[in-house]
């Protein structure tokens, strides 16, 4: 009976080790852009301006974000992530907005192991349309910091 209660916290121990080793190596990464009509290729003279925050959990791949934006030509036509593209540079989307273009817009997804890889790696931009400015009146490119 002791060789039994014994070994059953033996291996309930050996469990807790395990999950907190596999905690230990998850981690949040913060994300952040500022977006503007100068970051659009090519400039655009709007007076628009907005702003990127998010989170990347690298346990479940999950990437959440909110974008706040004031002072466009128009509403917005539509909104994404595109990638990957260093600053400066176009590229193809990624990502749509879903849902309410308003301020604040919301998102969230979880990402394939090549999409993780383009946002961590800087090469993802966000980017705002409308009516006026159709290839983008507003773009920031998504960073690691905060």
């Amino acid at each position: 009976m002791n060789t039994k209660l014994f070994r059953s916290g033996l291996a309930g121990l050996a469990m807790a080790a395990l999950f907190a080793a596999s905690a230990a190596f998850a981690e949040t990464q913060m994300y952040k852009a500022t977006l503007t009509a100068a970051n659009q290729v090519p400039p655009n003279a709007s007076k628009g301006t907005g702003a990127l925050t998010g989170t990347y959990d690298t346990t479940t791949r999950k990437f959440t974000w909110t974008v706040t934006y004031s002072g466009l030509s128009g509403p917005v036509t539509a909104a994404h992530f595109h990638g990957p593209a260093a600053a400066g540079a176009n590229a193809g989307v990624v990502m749509p907005q879903k849902g309410e273009l308003a301020s604040p817009m919301k998102g969230e997804a979880t990402l394939t192991d090549a999409q993780a890889a383009d946002l961590q790696a800087g090469k993802w931009y966000f980017n705002i349309h409308t009516a006026a400015n159709k290839g983008g009146e507003i773009r920031g490119q998504a960073m690691k910091g905060m």
